[in-house]
């Protein structure tokens, strides 16, 4: 079905007119419509500033969209309990006032007598083709049930008066757009609806707003997921048999490297669903449990394809097995795990260019994930300490927001915050851009604080506050764990 600027603009103006006049079932199944073409418009899109504010557009549409739902959770919940009201006051009263017998309580196990199915007249049909309705018959005879009437001039009015000419026509669209979106929509069954519902909460809906110009230097890590994510998107005539996409890849080093921040940019730069999991999310009180909620998610990854799972800190969930301290629980979610994700890379190898299902794992501790686990993770990429280009590109990105004084000399600052991780250089920045503030309101109380004019409060930071700044704030990496993470790469890693 085409789908133009003009589609998207015109069921987003009917989803807003359909909440404002209240028929908030027609807005949600609007709304849906429009966030499905534009999330298949995104993978078109290759210019990366009109790709951000088309996602810019899809979080405002996706926030408007859970609005109008949580309207409709809310008007449901006061209509069940009006039902349970009217229910218990029937309850308290006897056969007099309602001049017959209370109804049994019927057993649950024992299916109700069928219902009376009542016999309608079949449309009008000549030669297998169905016949129109005359143009002097009311529409309104022939519109579907439940769907809304035309609106009153009043209404017209509250809206700025729309046009809703073609009103048959768009009923019909939005049927097909409910059918295209029941189609999409993850079914339940076989499964225990808590978990599935569990695991929808972790897909992330909303745009993380995290680019790769966003992420300083780390060149080589973000050409590999490029590769790994993008480019099968792009041209997935190119990935098939033995160049088929790599079904996992493992981010190896130190904390405060940029580890997440890479997912997130995934997560943002793809049309993929991204699936956001954590060892939480994975773990159950109830026996068994856990491993059906492994394998549920891998069996939504496949159906939402193309899709990628990212497992942060993935030691937590598959450490080595065999030793002693560990349950039996864990080690059997563990091999379902593994076992999930062999059956990715036959989903990955399949001739349907659309079922990408990637996982995508980080971790501080390389050396406690189990041999099993990281010989599925096929790309094993090194996050090293930011060189001295991106410690400046780091710094020029922490403080675009700020005034800088003339003094202040960034290139100097990266070569003197050599072994700084990424997260200990926007810490550095922070203290920095403090210090000023901190001199001004020394020996003030709150009253006098308040006084303070902004001007005097926004003053440039300066050389002097970097060097203070650097006092304050040391390395968080050593470099007999930088060694060990080279000896383990040297062993283990796969760029």
């Amino acid at each position: 079905m085409s789908y133009n600027l003009n589609d998207i603009n015109e069921d987003t103006k009917s989803a807003r007119e359909s909440a404002l006049l209240g028929n908030y079932e027609d807005s949600v199944v609007f709304y849906e419509g429009v966030l499905q073409h534009i999330q298949k418009l995104l993978l078109t899109v290759k210019e990366p500033e009109r790709r951000r504010k088309w996602q810019q557009v899809r979080q405002e549409i996706a926030q408007e969209y859970e609005y109008v739902k949580d309207i409709i959770k809310i008007l449901s919940s006061f209509k069940s309990d009006s039902s349970r009201n009217s229910n218990q006051d029937y309850g308290l009263r006897g056969y007099d006032d309602y001049g017959r017998h209370e109804e049994p309580t019927r057993d649950p196990d024992v299916w109700p007598p069928p219902t009376p199915v009542e016999h309608r007249p079949s449309p009008n049909i000549r030669g297998g083709i169905r016949v129109a309705p005359k143009k002097d018959v009311p529409t309104s005879k022939y519109r579907p049930a439940g769907k809304p009437s035309a609106p009153s001039d009043r209404d017209k009015k509250r809206v700025g008066g729309p046009s809703y000419g073609g009103g048959r026509d768009r009923d019909r669209g939005r049927e097909k757009r409910k059918e295209e979106e029941a189609e999409k929509k993850f079914d339940p069954s076989g499964y225990d609806k808590d978990l599935v519902e569990n695991l929808e909460r972790d897909i992330v809906q909303r745009n993380p707003n995290i680019h790769w110009e966003d992420i300083a230097d780390l060149v080589e890590a973000k050409k590999l997921l490029q590769e790994a994510v993008v480019l099968p998107l792009i041209i997935p005539d190119f990935f098939k048999g033995i160049r088929r996409p790599w079904k996992g890849v493992l981010m190896v080093g130190p904390p405060g490297t940029g580890k997440t921040l890479l997912a997130k940019a995934v997560a943002t730069e793809c049309g993929t669903t991204f699936f956001n999991v954590s060892s939480s999310t994975l773990t159950s009180k109830y026996r068994g449990e856990s491993e059906k909620l492994v394998r549920l998610l891998f069996e939504m990854a496949r159906f939402y394809a193309p899709s990628t799972i990212f497992i942060d800190e993935i030691d937590s969930i598959c450490s080595r097995r065999g030793s002693d301290s560990e349950h039996e629980a864990s080690r059997r979610v563990k091999s379902e795990l593994l076992v999930q994700m062999d059956g990715v890379a036959g989903a990955c190898g399949t001739e349907e260019s659309n079922k990408i299902v990637m996982v995508l794992a980080a971790t501080n501790f390389p050396w406690d994930i189990d041999e099993a686990l990281r010989r599925r993770l096929e790309k094993r990429i090194y996050i090293p300490l930011p060189t001295v280009k991106g410690r400046e590109e780091l710094l020029k990105i922490n403080i675009k927001d700020l005034e800088v004084a003339p003094d202040v000399d960034l290139s100097e600052i990266a070569e003197k915050l050599d072994g700084y991780s990424g997260a200990d250089i926007t810490n550095v920045c922070r203290d920095a851009a403090m210090m000023s503030f901190r001199r001004r309101i020394q020996g003030l109380g709150p009253e006098e604080i308040r006084n303070i004019p902004k001007e005097e409060l926004n003053m440039p930071m300066s050389m002097e506050d970097f060097i203070e700044a650097m006092k304050k704030v040391n390395k968080s990496v050593s470099k007999d764990d930088l060694e060990r993470y080279i000896k383990w790469m040297n062993e283990f890693g796969s760029v």
